[in-house]
């Protein structure tokens, strides 16, 4: 088996090799060992790297893919976290259309303002409602707290 270096699968593959370094840090590629400084790869670390890059774009975090590869070179992958995933995707799909289709709406609408449009206005309520319950999530849960006997 002939080992690659890290420059030679960050050329290769286009991941820089400080991502490179990351991900194993992060224990999702493993390096075999090291030519002088450099780190060196099996040659299948170039088929796990795309694996990682559709993970990363399908919005996993990188334990949720970690966690796919297990400690296989494989990806096992949990059907139902696809599924989800992909259910969550279709909601934020839907959204953006929702958006779009408003915008476009406000920058033809024939109000005089765009606070007089009914459609942007609805969008504007629609945005201020994400806004709190986006403030909520990162609020601190208050747990009571025992009286002091």
């Amino acid at each position: 088996m002939k080992l690659i270096d890290i420059s030679e699968v960050a050329k290769r593959s286009g991941v820089p090799a400080s991502t490179l370094r990351f991900y194993e840090e992060k224990g999702l590629i493993e390096s075999l060992g090291r030519r002088g400084l450099r780190r060196t790869f099996d040659p299948g670390v170039l088929e796990r790297l795309p694996v990682i890059a559709l993970g990363r774009l399908a919005g996993f975090s990188l334990d949720q893919i970690k966690a796919m590869f297990g400690n296989s070179a494989q990806p096992a992958v949990d059907k139902a976290l696809l599924s989800a995933k992909a259910e969550e995707l279709g909601r934020t799909i839907r959204q953006l259309d929702a958006l779009r289709n408003g915008l476009q709406h406000a920058a033809t609408c024939p109000a005089p303002s765009h606070m007089e449009c009914p459609s942007f206005r609805r969008l504007t309520k629609i945005a201020a409602g994400r806004i709190e319950r986006s403030r909520a999530r990162e609020r601190p849960a208050r747990t009571r707290q025992p009286s002091p006997r």
